[in-house]
């Protein structure tokens, strides 16, 4: 393979791309979102090296109706776009089975293991290794019986190549002085935080520019060996590569490939954050299911996971509770607050689509990370370079293979 074609440039397709021109893959990006504005942007920025359980799984079923939004939770399955989240949570019923559950697992602690270690040549790369934190995360509870609880819940956990342990008195004393003093706190090393999600777009399409790469700004589809831009220039190339996160399937679909994504959607306010220190960790705090982090942009904090349509209007109301929760918190969230929202692409088994078609020539895909985009944008840039390259891969990608799904469609 000499050339290539990405289509989507999100964090996934951006990271790709730059790891075939690395290659000397004279590769062209053709990004519809040139500002970042989906879940590349919109995120916390947080690289969860720990979260090597699918959410695919028999516990999620059991929390889910604790976790709903009508109760307090982040969980909301809107009326309105039932015809879109229903077929999605049988199939995600199917797959929280034990056995697939625990497959599953396995294959994503392989992919998570090399997450981190991934990230660190990146940032290399990009002459931008200070937009990588390796300082860990606090995850805090609001009283001392829900901390008690949670501990109990993650010493039970698997948490791969991570580890935790309760927080020291100076950094519960610290984190007192920030917001109202939690009920218990733990703090957890291995995982880690992009510093600036903006700053790493420019530094990944600097690079990507530098050893010769072409973005295209503009929308694309499939037809024949190539694409068609949207305003009809017709490109080819060697590979062409799906990263096109929420509009992955739609690609591909009349391939016939069976990509059953749904836009799992997620809220953020961020406001500028004053006396939060710039260095500080990011902090999960679990009662709520809300993540803060501290970017140089500013202080964000996110939540929500709403199944529907990518198109379906914003639900204000989300706002108004991550809001809500900033003020109990003391959180420095002062006027004017910005507000987000926008979808993660998700597959009913909460693993990631990597890998080679069979139904077209030197066609590749790369989507579907749900919550672990910026987590395993790193690991899986190098390893659908090095496929598309006719390398094998550091990690075994035939489990995260469009294949899943076209054979579960056969059985049923």
């Amino acid at each position: 393979m000499t050339t290539a074609i990405v289509i989507g440039g999100g964090v996934i397709g951006s990271v790709a791309a730059l790891a075939l021109q690395r290659r000397g893959i004279a590769t062209r990006l053709i990004d519809p979102d040139p500002d970042w504005r989906g879940a590349s942007h919109g995120n916390a920025g947080h690289i969860a090296a720990d979260e090597i359980a699918p959410l695919a799984s028999r516990a999620t079923l059991r929390g889910l109706p604790k976790s709903l939004f009508l109760r307090g939770g982040p969980v909301a399955l809107p009326p309105r776009d039932i015809a879109a989240w229903l077929p999605f949570g049988l199939r995600l019923i199917a797959a929280s089975r034990p056995d697939r559950f625990e497959a599953g697992k396995r294959e994503l602690a392989r992919l998570m293991a090399e997450a981190l270690p991934a990230w660190r040549r990146l940032a290399a790369e990009i002459g931008a290794p200070e937009l990588l934190r390796e300082a860990g995360h606090f995850v805090v509870w609001d009283t001392a019986e829900s901390a008690a609880a949670g501990r109990e819940r993650l010493a039970a956990a698997d948490t791969g190549t991570t580890s935790f342990r309760d927080v020291t008195e100076a950094e519960l004393s610290h984190l007192s002085t920030l917001m109202t003093p939690p009920g218990g706190a733990v703090r957890f090393a291995g995982t880690g935080q992009i510093a600036d999600l903006g700053l790493l777009a420019e530094a990944l399409l600097a690079r990507f520019a530098a050893l010769g790469g072409e973005r295209i700004q503009g929308s694309a589809r499939l037809e024949g060996g190539g694409v068609r831009l949207d305003g009809g220039r017709r490109l080819e190339a060697d590979a062409i590569l799906i990263a096109a996160g929420p509009g992955s399937a739609a690609l591909l679909r009349p391939l016939g490939h069976k990509a059953p994504l749904i836009a799992e959607r997620g809220y953020h306010i961020q406001a500028a954050g004053a006396g939060w220190p710039e260095a500080m960790p990011s902090i999960l705090f679990a009662d709520r299911a809300m993540f803060v982090t501290r970017f140089r942009s500013g202080l964000r904090a996110t939540s929500f996971v709403e199944f529907g349509r990518a198109t379906s209007p914003p639900d204000p109301r989300k706002w108004a509770r991550l809001r809500s929760h900033a003020r109990v918190l003391g959180l420095p969230f002062a006027e004017p607050v910005a507000e987000w929202m926008g979808a993660r692409p998700t597959l009913p088994d909460y693993l990631p689509a990597i890998g080679r078609s069979g139904r077209a020539p030197g066609l590749h895909y790369a989507f579907g990370h749900q919550h672990l985009g910026v987590t395993l944008a790193a690991i899986t840039g190098e390893a659908v370079a090095a496929l598309v390259a006719g390398d094998p891969p550091a990690v075994n990608l035939a489990p995260f293979s469009l294949a899943r799904f076209e054979r579960a469609n056969r059985r049923a």
